[in-house]
């Protein structure tokens, strides 16, 4: 599978959920995060900033769901990228 022009292949990283006064805050219940985490699997030719391998940080309401070889995977557009882990 390979991204193409601005596209990314991101595979989401499930964030362990936070507790507050010692109940957990789920993804769903979370209003302060607006964004979500994955790994770079493929990134378009366009895609400027980012490599394939790259952590980033992304807004949670974009892209669309495909599954590829029984695994679920999110397309997003480098414009939806807000943040790259560096190591």
């Amino acid at each position: 599978m390979k991204a193409i022009n601005q596209y990314i292949v991101i595979e989401k990283i499930k964030e362990q959920p936070a507790t507050l006064a010692g109940l957990e805050i789920t993804e769903s219940l979370d209003p302060d995060n607006r964004y979500a985490k994955g790994k770079i699997i493929s990134c378009g030719k366009y895609a400027e900033g980012v490599e394939d391998g790259d952590i980033v940080y992304y807004d949670k309401h974009v892209g669309h769901n495909v599954r590829w070889q029984e695994k679920l995977y999110t397309v997003i557009t480098i414009r939806d990228v807000v943040l790259v882990e560096w190591n």
